[in-house]
């Protein structure tokens, strides 16, 4: 089940982040409403879902309720794919029995990983050129797509959340270089993942940054360099990531787009006036840049949000704390 880009030369991704699905309650059916609704609109080549796609802890069985959220793609021949964050494996199932329920549904990309490396879910899906059949198959990828497990919580002496461990880093690195078959030539790349790095808040202190920052950046503590390894292999042109709620903004830091998706789940805290969604994410063949929008839970796409300077902007009293 090869992922290619359109005859338009076109491959579109929409990111859902936090669904925290429970058990399939009236939230949930609301959640599961906006998905369909999104995927009617968008028809995208692909679903990605940055972590915390259950509420794990109020899940009567979490296999289940993963089973529930598959089931959505499922029924509509929606292909998709997904990492996880710091609330899915929180209740009566592991993050390995997670990934292989998603595994075992037709239209689910999702891949355990190695597992010589921390984590469940570090993978790679490679996107081929157009196929047409009075040309030839060309398999050889133009586009890739990494996906890496940011982990749950940071060990207790430390506090708050986890990171991105160096075997990680190194998986990626390896992962990068074995896709460079070109000399010095390296294939567009995006990442995602659930927690957001450090980086994401330095962007906004110090860059123009589009969209709304209603909270703190909930980060790990330690900065293990996952970002300087995009920049130095070259190939990710942006992060995709979820985690907080009430965050959609986007930056560039040295080249290298830094992105909140936009919070999709109705069991997740949210904000008054602060519509549930998806971020839209379009690539088009050889060409080193992406289209990027949000598109919410009323049918409205919002294709560029208002951009401020550091200097601009004033510190909220929801800024001032994690959740």
């Amino acid at each position: 089940m090869a992922l290619r880009f359109n005859k338009n030369k076109h491959f579109k991704i929409v990111q859902f982040t936090d669904l925290h699905w429970e058990n399939g309650e009236a939230e949930d059916q609301k959640t599961a409403e906006l998905i369909r609704l999104i995927i009617s609109i968008e028809s995208p080549d692909l679903v990605v879902l940055t972590g915390d796609i259950l509420s794990a802890s109020s899940c009567i069985d979490a296999v289940e309720s993963m089973r529930q959220v598959a089931n959505i793609f499922e029924a509509c021949g929606q292909r998709w794919a997904s990492t996880f964050g710091n609330h899915d494996d929180e209740g009566n199932a592991s993050r390995a029995q997670l990934a292989e329920t998603q595994m075992n549904f037709s239209t689910c990309l999702t891949q355990v990983g190695p597992s010589t490396i921390t984590g469940v879910g570090n993978y790679t899906l490679p996107i081929n050129p157009y196929f047409d059949a009075d040309e030839r198959n060309d398999t050889t990828p133009v586009a890739l797509l990494h996906f890496l497990d940011s982990g749950n919580c940071a060990p207790t002496d430390i506090g708050g959340f986890d990171w991105v461990r160096h075997d990680q880093i190194e998986w990626y690195r390896l992962q990068a270089k074995s896709y460079h078959t070109h000399g010095d030539k390296r294939i567009p790349a995006l990442a995602f993942f659930h927690i957001p790095l450090p980086e994401y808040e330095q962007v906004w202190d110090f860059h123009t940054c589009y969209g709304a920052k209603f909270e703190p950046v909930c980060s790990p503590r330690i900065n293990t360099g996952l970002f300087a390894a995009f920049y130095q292999m070259g190939d990710v042109m942006s992060t995709f990531v979820g985690h907080d709620h009430v965050n959609d903004y986007e930056g560039e830091l040295h080249g290298i787009r830094l992105c909140y998706g936009r919070s999709t789940g109705y069991n997740a805290y949210g904000r008054k006036g602060f519509l549930r969604g998806a971020r839209v994410i379009q690539l088009v063949k050889d060409q080193r840049e992406f289209q990027t929008w949000l598109r919410l839970s009323d049918g409205s796409q919002v294709i560029q949000e208002p951009g401020t300077k550091p200097l601009e902007r004033q510190l909220t009293v929801d800024e001032l704390t994690c959740n």
